[in-house]
């Protein structure tokens, strides 16, 4: 029997934003057993139930959290993180990477299959979610390999995966270089109703570069990649979509970067065609210009882009061409980030600043409000991976994160629950800060607790 059974928790006073269900507005919710019972104001909830008052109801605890002057929002979703378990435990596990999610907010991590093995097969799937169910933090789901050993050749086990619970398919940190092998596994999507995700990189165009293709790479004498090969990718996966249009397929570009990108994108929206994709924090703050202290806490993949690229991918969100917002979160141990700027591997660690972040670079600006990003780290992205989240619907299970909007705060890495630092946002003061972080009707993060 689970431990919440029969507790009750009460939400009073916050301003409950909730796109899914249009609610924007100051009110109350009530979770019972796990699950959303009402969502409105505290003086109709305690006529129906005068021992809310107590701290009572019909023999329950009642746990009651006042949250005047926050938001209330849905549990947030982050579709693409990376918790390197199986193979690189000292980078993270599943369980430091869980504790970090709720620490940035999120209730809900998909985790990206590029692990040492790859999670390629269903005993690989259900290894992820054993592992997240004992961690109990987060709820965590998983993306299986596109191709065995994500080389690109041979499909994986899709079918089986798919019943054994994931969300979808990618091969993200290379893309799908053979178009009939990306075809044939849209197809098989297909089947199973599921998303692909594609890491956009044509490797003939890409080559070795580490960092934008441009003046500074040319200045820093480091290899550049040019956002040619992410767009031309782009246009390729697309026709295949429209090969095998009228279907069920449906087709992710993960951390676009470029406004080519926006473009090829903004045309297949246009004609309808069942594509999505999702933008990242650092590819909204930080330009190339960030590679000129030669620093691989800024090497990423897609590289950091000129400032034009930023002001496509904003004008996107403004237009809501975009879909989802995620953090690309990838660990990486301090003597991996290091090694020389050709040596080190890609990525930043960001989940337990993402927020904060998104609050600078897009609300701040007055590029979106907070409605709009709640619905782009909540709504849009359940309804890509096709999981029942995002909303504050009665009877669904209950997951709530509690912000303050308007708590001021400095990014210090050294406090992070991840194992890796590997951040360049070290310092940098944000607003916005996760106070509470309730998981199946239980609180699993406390700003106050730790």
């Amino acid at each position: 029997m689970n431990k919440n059974m029969g507790n009750e928790l009460l939400i009073k006073n916050g301003h409950v934003i909730d796109p899914a269900n249009r609610v924007n507005k100051k009110c109350d919710i009530l979770i019972s057993d796990e699950k959303f019972v009402e969502v409105g104001r505290i003086s109709s909830l305690v006529a129906r139930r005068p021992s809310l008052e107590r701290g009572t109801s019909h023999g329950s605890r009642v746990t009651v959290i006042d949250a005047t002057g926050k938001l209330v929002v849905p549990g947030l979703i982050d579709m693409h993180v990376h918790f390197r378990e199986p193979g690189d435990e000292e980078e993270e596990t599943i369980a430091s990477g869980s504790a970090a999610a709720v620490a940035g907010g999120f209730t809900s991590v998909v985790c990206m299959p590029n692990t040492t093995p790859p999670i390629e097969d269903e005993t690989d799937v259900e290894y992820v979610h054993r592992k997240a169910r004992k961690a109990r933090k987060t709820h965590v789901y998983t993306m299986g390999a596109i191709t065995k050993g994500r080389e690109g050749v041979e499909l994986a086990e899709m079918g089986f995966m798919s019943q054994a619970g994931a969300v979808g398919f990618t091969d993200d940190g290379r893309g799908v270089q053979d178009p009939a092998v990306m075809l044939r596994a849209l197809k098989y999507a297909q089947m199973f109703n599921v998303v692909i995700a594609q890491h956009c990189q044509d490797n003939r165009i890409a080559g070795s570069g580490v960092m934008n293709a441009g003046y500074y790479s040319t200045i820093l004498g480091l290899p550049g990649q040019d956002g040619l090969a992410e767009e031309a990718m782009l246009w390729r996966d697309i026709q295949l979509v429209k090969k095998i249009k009228p279907g069920t397929v449906r087709y992710h570009a993960q951390h676009i970067s470029t406004a080519g990108s926006v473009e090829i994108i903004r045309a297949a929206k246009k004609q309808g065609l069942p594509v999505t994709c999702e933008a990242t924090p650092h590819h909204l703050l930080l330009t190339e210009k960030c590679c000129a202290e030669y620093d691989t806490n800024y090497m990423v993949n897609p590289p950091l882009r000129p400032e034009k690229d930023i002001e496509a991918l904003k004008e996107a969100l403004a237009d809501g061409l975009i879909d989802a917002l995620v953090t690309d979160h990838a660990p990486h141990l301090a003597s991996e980030k290091e090694l020389e700027f050709l040596a080190a591997p890609f990525g930043i660690a960001g989940l337990e600043c993402a927020l904060g972040l998104y609050v600078k670079a897009l609300i701040e600006p007055g590029i979106i409000d907070w409605p709009g990003l709640i619905r782009l780290m909540t709504e849009r992205p359940a309804k890509i991976i096709g999981v029942d989240k995002g909303a504050m619907t009665k009877g669904k299970q209950a997951d709530v994160t509690i912000i303050d909007p308007d708590a001021e705060y400095k990014i210090d890495v050294n406090k992070f629950r991840s194992k890796s630092k590997n951040c360049p946002y070290h310092g940098w003061k944000v607003k916005g800060k996760v106070v509470t972080t309730i998981v199946g009707g239980e609180i699993r993060f406390s700003a106050e607790t730790g």
